[in-house]
This record gives C-alpha cells, sequence and structure tokens, in this order.
C-alpha cells in the first residue's frame, strides 16, 4: 500500500518513466533467456526514456518558487539529458548496423554526444554555488574524493579497460580510456558535491541524482556479465533507462522542495570513502580467492581485517568527536536555562526568514513577536531566583508549545522572548500571538507555589528584505506599549507609537542637560576578591519612564548618529573619573577602565585624536584604558579597524565583548586587532557540565593568542570557584556588584575586599 501510494502522488511524467523501466527491464529479461522479437525494441526505451528525463529536468528547471542558481542547475541538466538519449541513439543505430560485431561498442556518436553530455554536468557541479569551508576541511574532501575516485578506477580498469587493451579496433580502445577517463571525472565532481556540502539544491534530490551518475559512469563494468553468447543484448539497453528513471525522481524531488534548502553538515566524516575502501577489498578477495594460493589468501585476508579493525576505530572515533561537536555547538546558539534557541541563533534565523530570494519569496510576509514577562523582578526579589528561573522554563515550554513547525522560540536574555513567525502576515501573527497570551495567562506552580504570568507582547509586521534590527525594534516599541495595558495581551506596531527613549530631541537633550549618566560595575580578581577594574555603562534617566537601561535608547543613538556625541560623553566622563580615583585613592583605585563603544564611533575620522587628547587632559595612561566591542558588532567594523589600529598604536587596549556568540569568532581574532576577550555570560552562567568544556576552551585560546580573559555574569560562588580553577583571573557579575555610581564604588577602595552580593539575573 505504502508503495502505491508513493507512485499515485508521482506526477505523470514520473510514473510515464517508471511504466518506460518497468517495460524495458522486463522485456530485456525475457531476452536475457532466449532472442524474442526485432532487436530495436531493445534499444527503443532509451531515446524515450531520455525524453522523459529531459522533460523533468526543463519542468524543474521552470519552477518559478526555486531559486535562480537552482534552475540554473536544472535547466544544464535538461541539456545534458538530450544529449545523453542522442549519443545512445547513435549507438543504437551503430549496433544495429553492424549485428556481427556484439559486445560494447564505442562509436564516433556515442564518444562525441556522450562526453558532451558529462563535460555538460562537470559545468553544471562546477556552477554549484558550494559551502565555503576551511584549508582542512577542503583538504580531507579532496583526500576522500581521491579515495572514491581510485576506488572506481580499479573497477573500471579491471571489467573495462584492460579488455579493451587488448582489442585491435583502435576506435574502440581510445573510446573505451577517454569514457573511462570521463566517468572517475564525474564520479570525482558528484564526490566532491556530496561530500563538501551544499546549498540551493535539495538534499535527497542531489544524493538520488548522484546515484544515478555514479550508476550511468559504472554500469558498462557489468557488461562481461551477459557473456558471449548474447551479443544482441547490451547493459546500456537497460542502464540508461534506470539512470533516467533515477535521475527524473531527483528532478521530482527538487521540484517539491519549493523554498531554498540550506545543509549544514553536522556529521564529522563521511561514509562515501569507507563505501569505496570496502568495495575493493570485496573485488580483491574475490580475485584472489579464484586465482590465488594459500598464502595469498591469508595474507589478504589479515591485511583487509586489519584494515576492517582501523576502520571501526576511526569511525568510533568520529562519532565521539560529532557528539562532543554537538554538545558544543548546542551549548554555544541555545540558552543553557531554557534550552531554547539563544540572541545568536535567533538573529541567524531572523536573516534567513527576512531573505528574499527567489521568486516565490519575495515580498513573503514575516512577522517578529517579542514577550516580555510583567513583575518578573518581584519574583525573584520575594521568592529568589531559583523560583525565577523554573517559572521561565515554564514560560518557555508554553510559548514552545504555541509555535509552528517554522517558527523560532528565542530568549533574548533575562525575561525577555522573541519568536520568529516565516510567511505570518498580520492577521495570521496575531492569532499566533492570542495562542501565546491564553497559553500564558494560566497560572504557573512553581515550588509549591502558584504564581500569576502576566507578559506584554508587541508584534512587528514585516516582509522579506526588511532589515531585522528595525524589525526588532518595532516589536520592542510595540511590547512598550503592551505595557501600558493590564493583563496579558498584544500590539502591532505602528508609527503612532512612541518606544521608552524613542524621541531624538529627548535623548539628545537628555546628553547634554546631564540626564545621561554613568554607572560603573567593578570587575574583580577572582584570586583574592579586590578591585582590579571597573566597566563604566551609561544610563538615562527618563522623565516619563524612569532610569533606562542602554538597550532601550543606544538603538535609537545608532540609527541617528546621537550615538558618536553620547560615546564621547561616556569617555569624557568616565576617563575624567578614573583620573579623580587615582588622584585620591592612588594604588587601591581601579587599575583599569573598560568602556564600550561603537562601529560608528570607530568610524568618525578623528576618534583617535579625541580618545588621546581626553588622556592627555586628565593625564590617564593609554594602558590603562580598555575599549570594548561586541562581537556581533564587530563584524561590521570594515575600515574602523584602521582607528583601532591608531589607538592600539596609542597604548590603548582592545577587548571583545560577548565572546562567543557570534558567527565569526576566530576570524575576527586573525583579522580584529585585539588585546582582550570577555566569556559570554550565557556560557559563565550554563550548568556546571555545559559550562566548564567553553570556558576551559576560551582561556586556552586565549592563553595560546596571548590575551586577557575575563569572565562575564557571575552570579553564583560555585560559578567563580571554577572558572578561578580553570584559569580565569579576573570576573565581573551581580555575584561580586551590580553597577553602582562613582560614590559606591569608593567602598572597593577603601578597605577590603567587599563581600560578594546575592545573584541575580542581569538586566
Amino acid at each position: 500500500m505504502g508503495a502505491l501510494r508513493r507512485l499515485l502522488s508521482m506526477s505523470k511524467l514520473m510514473r510515464t518513466s517508471c511504466l518506460v523501466l518497468v517495460a524495458c527491464v522486463a522485456w530485456f529479461a525475457v531476452n536475457l533467456v532466449t532472442p524474442v522479437g526485432p532487436p530495436v525494441l531493445l534499444w527503443v526505451p532509451i531515446p524515450v526514456g531520455a525524453l522523459l528525463l529531459t522533460a523533468a529536468f526543463h519542468r524543474t528547471a521552470r519552477t518559478a518558487s526555486l531559486p535562480a542558481p537552482t534552475r540554473r542547475f536544472w535547466g544544464h541538466l535538461s541539456v545534458s539529458a538530450f544529449l545523453v538519449g542522442v549519443a545512445h541513439t547513435t549507438q543504437a543505430i551503430d549496433v544495429l548496423a553492424h549485428p556481427g560485431v556484439g559486445g560494447a561498442y564505442n562509436g564516433p556518436g556515442l564518444l562525441i554526444f556522450d562526453s558532451g553530455a558529462i563535460l555538460l554536468i562537470l559545468y553544471a557541479l562546477y556552477r554549484l554555488p558550494l559551502t565555503a569551508r576551511s584549508a582542512g576541511e577542503r583538504l580531507r574532501v579532496a583526500l576522500d574524493g581521491g579515495t572514491v575516485v581510485a576506488g572506481a578506477a580499479v573497477f573500471i580498469w579491471h571489467f573495462q579497460t584492460r579488455d579493451a587493451l587488448g582489442s585491435d579496433n583502435r576506435g574502440q580502445v581510445v573510446g573505451s580510456l577517454i569514457l573511462g577517463v570521463l566517468a572517475l571525472v564525474v564520479v570525482l565532481a558528484v564526490a566532491k558535491v556530496m561530500l563538501s556540502g551544499y546549498e540551493f539544491i535539495d538534499k535527497s534530490a542531489l544524493q538520488w541524482l548522484a546515484f544515478a551518475i555514479f550508476f550511468g559512469a559504472t554500469s558498462s563494468l557489468l557488461q562481461p556479465l551477459l557473456g558471449p553468447d548474447r551479443p544482441h543484448l547490451m547493459v546500456t539497453q537497460v542502464g540508461i533507462p534506470v539512470v533516467c528513471c533515477l535521475a527524473s525522481w531527483a528532478a521530482e524531488r527538487q521540484r517539491r522542495a519549493t523554498r531554498r534548502v540550506v545543509t549544514v553538515r553536522r556529521r564529522p566524516f563521511s561514509l562515501v570513502p569507507y563505501a569505496a575502501v570496502v568495495a575493493v577489498y570485496v573485488l580483491l578477495i574475490l580475485e584472489t580467492w579464484n586465482a590465488g594460493h594459500g598464502d595469498q589468501k591469508m595474507m589478504v585476508v589479515g591485511a583487509v581485517t586489519l584494515t576492517a579493525l582501523v576502520m571501526v576505530r576511526q569511525v568510533a572515533a568520529f562519532v565521539d568527536n560529532g557528539r562532543l561537536l554537538a554538545r558544543l555547538d548546542h551549548g554555544a546558539t541555545h540558552d543553557a536555562l531554557t534550552q531554547l534557541p539563544n540572541r545568536s541563533l535567533f538573529g541567524q534565523r531572523l536573516q534567513q526568514a527576512l531573505a528574499a530570494e527567489g521568486a516565490g519569496r519575495a515580498g513573503r510576509p514575516v512577522s517578529v513577536a517579542l514577550i516580555d514577562l510583567d513583575d518578573f523582578k518581584e519574583v525573584n526579589d520575594t521568592l529568589g531566583h531559583e523560583v525565577g528561573d523554573l517559572l521561565l522554563v515554564d514560560v518557555a515550554r508554553r510559548l514552545a508549545g504555541c509555535a509552528g513547525p517554522e517558527d523560532t522560540v528565542a530568549r533574548l536574555g533575562g525575561d525577555e522572548f522573541v519568536v520568529v513567525l516565516p510567511g505570518a502576515d498580520p492577521a495570521a501573527a496575531g492569532r499566533a500571538a492570542g495562542r501565546m497570551a491564553d497559553a500564558l495567562r494560566a497560572p504557573a506552580v512553581v515550588n509549591g507555589h502558584e504564581l500569576p504570568v502576566s507578559a506584554s507582547i508587541g508584534i512587528a509586521d514585516g516582509r522579506t528584505g526588511d532589515d531585522p534590527s528595525v524589525l526588532l525594534r518595532h516589536a520592542d516599541i510595540a511590547m512598550y506599549a503592551a505595557k501600558q495595558q493590564r493583563g496579558t495581551t498584544f500590539l502591532h506596531f505602528d508609527e503612532t507609537m512612541s518606544a521608552p527613549g524613542g524621541d531624538h530631541a529627548q535623548l539628545r537633550a537628555a546628553i547634554t542637560d546631564g540626564r545621561c549618566f554613568l554607572v560603573y560595575q567593578p570587575i574583580v580578581s577572582l584570586d583574592d576578591g579586590r578591585l582590579a577594574g571597573a566597566e563604566a555603562l551609561v544610563r538615562w534617566d527618563h522623565p516619563e519612564h524612569g532610569v533606562l537601561p542602554p538597550d532601550t535608547f543606544i538603538p535609537l543613538a545608532e540609527r541617528t548618529g546621537l550615538i558618536v556625541p553620547l560615546g564621547r560623553f561616556v569617555l569624557t566622563e568616565a576617563v575624567r573619573q578614573f583620573a579623580a580615583w587615582h588622584a585620591q585613592y592612588g594604588a587601591a583605585a581601579p587599575t583599569v577602565l573598560n568602556i564600550n563603544v561603537s562601529p560608528r564611533e570607530l568610524r568618525e575620522a578623528d576618534y583617535a585624536d579625541f580618545v588621546a587628547g581626553t588622556l592627555a587632559t586628565h593625564g590617564v595612561d593609554a594602558s590603562r584604558v580598555v575599549l570594548e566591542i561586541t562581537e556581533s558588532l564587530a563584524l561590521d567594523l570594515g575600515p574602523a579597524v584602521a582607528t583601532l589600529d591608531r589607538l592600539r598604536a596609542l597604548g590603548l587596549r582592545i577587548s571583545l565583548d560577548d565572546f562567543g556568540t557570534g558567527s565569526s569568532t576566530l576570524r575576527l581574532l586573525h583579522d580584529c586587532p585585539v588585546d582582550e576577550v570577555k566569556l559570554d555570560r550565557s556560557f559563565t552562567q550554563a550548568p556546571a557540565s555545559d559550562r566548564a568544556p567553553v570556558a576551559a576552551a576560551v582561556i586556552q585560546l586565549a592563553r595560546a593568542l596571548r590575551l586577557h580573559a575575563v569572565a562575564e555574569g557571575v552570579e553564583t560562588p560555585e560559578q567563580a570557584e571554577q572558572l578561578r580553577s580553570l584559569g580565569y583571573r579576573t570576573a565581573q557579575g551581580y555575584h561580586f556588584a551590580r553597577p553602582v555610581p562613582a560614590a559606591q564604588l569608593t567602598e572597593w577602595m577603601t578597605g577590603p575586599p567587599v563581600p560578594a552580593q546575592p545573584s541575580g539575573l542581569a538586566r
């Protein structure tokens, strides 16, 4: 029944190709027993199957919902399929015109058109966009591909080329050699595509196509099995229809995949080269067993056994390594508490949803829903952070239960969640938000406490091609507007809404009239708990919304250019305060001052001169100032890297903040001049079993590159002690102190180390 359902689900073109193959195999089987009917009937399925295959490829190439590279690839293959049909039709004519020749026949028509088809297949594979890989991965792919080609070469030599070289027909010898070499090249190209990963082509479609091409390149090796007493039969008569049917099914699979398929290979090894080795060894055993003597047989068996044991050991090691890599990858892209995708993975999913690729996706609606729990801080303050964490886990479970198969539910941090809704127009996004609101209205029972759950949901409605940061900002504005209403509710963004800090004029005035101020978070020595440094953080005392953290107004400052005067205010005030501490407290003052800087500031032509002048004005040594850039923003530095080089030449140090959350960490360490890395809080706060491997890897990497390492987000004594044991010397987080005004930081300078504060979630 399952096979019948699959057959009925096929297109008419595919069903026709299958029927042609069945008829071909049946007629070939009859003639295998005894010659029946005119010989031309054995060749008729070849042009028919090739025409059906050409039509299947052409239809896939004309599917408007597929990306342009995909349509181009299948368009090339449609021409190649037509050439294959012409090539083997000419072969049929040659064979029928020379009935006494028998066996394989490589006439000029077959050689010319088959060579053209193979070269066109190679060209299509060459133009197929492949995933970018490192030099080591490219070497591995080359070695694996070489293994596959070497194995195929052994079979082609044994079954075809060796006998052809003994023929008196020079044309047949040359044709056999050329087709054999081209077959090896096709095998190498297919192996390269299958081993190196791919984009734009459906995975199953490419696998079926690779199998069809491999079968077509090697099926002639079976010709000797027919024997000399059947001169009217050739493997080609059934082999080409098999190839046409398999390739037609590949085109059918691709046509059904109406959206781009990006495959990311997670397996740390490929079974393809191992299969090639096994096949060659099977051939070696068979030949030795038929022709060898006792010693040869035992030596071959021993060699095969030793190789098999080594292969099994390698595969076992690869599997273990794959599991470790999967754990590390999951820890880097998922929130340790809720196991939802984290901010980094959310950003990737949102960019994918907004990527306008292919005619079928242009203008596709995409919505983002931002969810913020109301009064979550009170839960932490009254019942403790353990209860708060369990509440977050419960909320994450409810939100995930409301998501569709294409949706992404992520935790941004603290009590903020976000949902990407690909393909959701405003009405569909409203229905999805309604389901989430309904799921969150029921109280949560946590550790015996029945806690009411209330959340505000902001929805931003967009389309493919929109800016991800703008869409998220609109959802944030809508969420704050929803907070003005009571209970769990949701609102769609519209232009009449204003966000906290959303007024350009208000923010400009705040920078100049003193409503923007600095707080400082201690950077603490893990060995003795003493003050090692301080990070300057900006706040805005908003007249309506109270004290706002930077994430509510920095995006506005970035969009409007106010980040430049705001950043210069922060630098000037922080350096002034740092100089005042040293003048008053001397060696007890913080050793270093960390200041956050944006790529927009670094692109200012006079930024390095401004920093140098500020340091000179206040008499601060440049080596005591560390400028922090976030890993995600560092990807946008571009020409600003030259400014970083100038700053380092002045003696300042550069720190890479939120280390481990971006998509190009190692490349950044190579391309971007940095002196320090700050381990992101998502790794610090992970469970101990997940925290240690990543934290240890980062400290070892920092040591190898001679970088200073700081751990962020330390919230418990256990976290601090484990980080210290791994080799970290400095850290910061709520376990030591929250960001405080400059006056309160003097407690760290006038006496013994300040006791650690109760842990808490960073906001």
